[in-house]
């Protein structure tokens, strides 16, 4: 296939090409390899590369799942493939490596991917923006001077610029949303546990992040987790059953939903005035639509809600290296870590039990007063982020002022986290784009396990703003 004709096709578009026989897998992985080495050097998103493993694994035969013969990426966080290396963007963590895939990878590998290489992320995922010491910043290519967002901004760039048509991310505070938002693609955070953790996650721990997507369709997003979300043996916090097959329900009418939207910000601070005029032109479009739309604040003492959060968090990411400290026997050096992993692996060393268990506790109490709020509608709106992706020299997780860092990344990225800690399903959609260019996406956040409904929705929404046909610079 030529460069532009693969690109123009979703994931299950390829895979249809595949059974009709029109290509083979190893046109596919080739057409996708030789996009990664021409858009690659200009936006730093695939990091580790496993093209000949590609190809022999591309001549078959490979499982008839509904993604057969299709590219495909990991995020080098969390998950492990057979063989390959795992850095989680630190020198530290590195593992040369692994010796079993994960489970999430057994299931992608069941529905007919071809796994490629590994995608960028920042150093444990922490910030919002893909950028490390290790591995580099990773570019948008709808602006190469702009974020691709983060954690799964390698991901979400690689997507994007048409190396792939989707692929695996994470989200822990936003981290498929806020890359999906500023590359212009879907990014479904699905309810806690809907997709497999695995037995030795111990990072999750705290049930805030999700694996799923980044895709360019709706219709790769639901059938994906068709093929993943399903129950996990021994799982000892299984999510909600689903009551039918998610990618029927992205061409089923959603009905007439009752639609929440608010213009404030967490923090209370005002955000971009373009987004603001995004925002209010999508509860129009809903409105037209036929839904039941309302303006509606979650009310809540977010100043103690984030609190609670970073005592948590905080107290987790120390346990989880205090592991790695055992396994390794030593803990890191000076200029092994970067200065936001060693900022809360300090802060959390610091936290004593009960506060931690405060944090829990408290969290456990203002979850009951976001999730009250749900009763009264189906979804709730607002934007993904405070405005178009920023550049990159305005959020960079490297800066020598991390205060000054915190207060731009807060404006940058104020929407995401309250949902992860609900764990209910939140879907970021690419409806607009700014005056300059770059994407710009609204979130849609449904009940405690029902991505059905946001399915149904984002179907609806696709047909009435189609995206899947914008280009962005970096592209053929």
């Amino acid at each position: 296939m030529s460069l532009p004709d693969f690109a123009d096709y979703d994931g299950l578009g390829l895979a249809q090409l595949v059974k009709d026989r029109a290509v083979t897998p190893l046109e596919l992985v080739d057409a996708s390899i030789a996009r990664i080495e021409r858009h690659n050097g200009k936006l730093n998103a695939v990091v580790h590369t496993a093209f000949e493993e590609a190809r022999r694994v591309a001549t078959g035969p490979l499982p008839k799942g509904p993604f057969e013969g299709v590219p495909f990426l990991i995020k080098d966080l969390g998950l492990k493939v057979k063989g390959w290396p795992r850095t989680s963007a630190s020198h530290y963590a590195a593992v040369a490596s692994d010796d079993e895939d994960s489970e999430l990878v057994r299931r992608y590998r069941a529905t007919g991917v071809v796994l490629l290489g590994k995608t960028n992320t920042p150093e444990f995922g922490i910030p919002g923006v893909t950028h490390s010491e290790m591995l580099g910043p990773c570019r948008n290519p709808w602006n190469t001077d702009h974020v691709s967002g983060g954690s799964s901004g390698g991901a979400a760039s690689a997507t994007a610029a048409g190396m792939v048509p989707l692929a695996h991310a994470s989200d822990g505070l936003g981290s498929i949303r806020i890359p999906a938002a500023c590359c212009g693609l879907v990014g479904m955070k699905v309810t806690r546990d809907r997709n497999p953790n695995g037995q030795d996650d111990t990072d999750r721990a705290i049930g805030f992040s999700v694996d799923h997507v980044v895709s360019r369709t709706v219709r790769d997003s639901a059938a994906m987790l068709d093929a993943t979300g399903y129950p996990e043996p021994n799982s000892p916090y299984p999510a909600p059953p689903k009551f039918g097959p998610y990618l029927e329900e992205v061409s089923r009418a959603p009905g007439k939903l009752r639609i929440a939207w608010s213009a404030k910000t967490p923090s209370g601070r005002p955000f971009d005035p373009e987004m603001q005029a995004a925002l209010v032109r999508t509860a129009e479009l809903l409105k037209q639509l036929g839904h039941e739309v309302i303006e509606h604040d979650i009310d809540l003492d977010w100043r103690l809600f984030y609190r609670a959060q970073g005592v948590v968090s905080a107290a987790n990411f120390a346990a989880g290296m205090k592991r790695r400290v055992e396994r390794l026997g030593r803990e890191p050096k000076d200029g092994e870590i970067g200065p936001l992993a060693r900022r809360g692996y300090e802060a959390g060393k610091a936290i004593s039990g009960d506060l931690a268990m405060w944090g829990w506790q408290q969290l456990r109490l203002m979850n009951r007063q976001i999730l009250a709020h749900f009763e009264a509608f189906d979804v709730y709106l607002c934007p993904v982020t405070g405005g178009p992706a920023p550049r990159v020299d305005h959020v960079d997780p490297l800066m020598a002022d991390l205060k000054e860092y915190d207060r731009r990344s807060s404006a940058a990225f104020p929407f995401t986290p309250p949902f992860n800690i609900t764990g209910q399903p939140s879907l970021s959609l690419p409806l607009w784009q700014s005056q300059s260019g770059l994407p710009m996406a609204m979130m849609f956040t449904g009940r405690y396990g029902d991505e059905a409904t946001l399915y149904r929705l984002a179907g609806q929404l696709e047909k009435e703003c189609p995206w899947k046909d914008r280009k962005p610079p970096i592209w053929n």
